[in-house]
């Protein structure tokens, strides 16, 4: 009888303990969801910009959330030249009607991807790399610009997708000015800044869109 009642009183107290912990794991991850969704329903494209400056660190972790995109086969075809310097805005975005905001950004972001990868041998051998085609890597970078544009929204950071692929008018002034090698492209340009207006974030959500186990 005792023993069973020492049994009854553990198991009861591995339950009450085992609920708490439960129950404060949830109560932790709550605010993280929630947090996680407000922050993605708040982006929004801004197109205007005070003076001041980014940190170093924050443009660092913004490039750091970039990084940190899914990739096809984990070939990570992306990089990056950060933009401060005014003066060669003129000769990169030579002839772009996205020139005032770039003229207003603290920084400008040009994400570019590598379309090709090099393939080690199979083998482990000391035979050269396979350069082959790349052909997921347009399906990455839309994943490495959103991860960078949520993270400025969490900053109170305003920024704007502008495309540049596939528009030869707007590659071909960036690939020159910035010397990118032949195989990489300059998927689209990203200028970053505080925001000087008060622009809003669109309720972009329609159930109609929404179909479950068939369309």
């Amino acid at each position: 009888m005792m023993k069973r009642i020492v049994l009854s009183a553990l198991l009861m107290g591995t339950l009450l303990f085992g609920g708490c912990r439960c129950d404060k794991q949830q109560e932790a991850a709550a605010p993280t969801y929630e947090t996680v969704l407000a922050n993605i329903l708040q982006r929004k494209s801004v197109r205007s910009y005070t003076s001041d400056t980014i940190p170093s660190e924050v443009m660092e972790n913004l490039l750091r959330a970039a990084m940190a995109a899914p990739s096809g086969r984990d070939w990570r075809p992306w990089s990056f030249v950060v933009i401060t310097d005014k003066s060669r805005l003129g000769e990169i975005f030579e002839g772009n009607f996205n020139m005032p905001k770039f003229e207003q950004a603290a920084a400008i972001v040009v994400i570019c991807a590598d379309t090709v990868v090099a393939l080690p041998p199979s083998d482990n051998s000391d035979m050269e790399p396979t350069v082959q085609v790349n052909h997921l890597w347009r399906d990455d970078m839309g994943a490495v610009t959103e991860n960078l544009l949520l993270l400025a929204e969490a900053y109170g950071l305003g920024a704007c997708w502008t495309a540049c692929y596939p528009y030869a008018d707007r590659m071909e002034p960036v690939k020159r000015a910035l010397a990118l090698p032949s195989t990489v492209v300059p998927y689209c340009v990203v200028p970053l800044g505080y925001p000087a207006g008060n622009e809003q974030p669109k309720d972009k959500w329609d159930p109609s869109r929404v179909h479950y186990n068939l369309w």
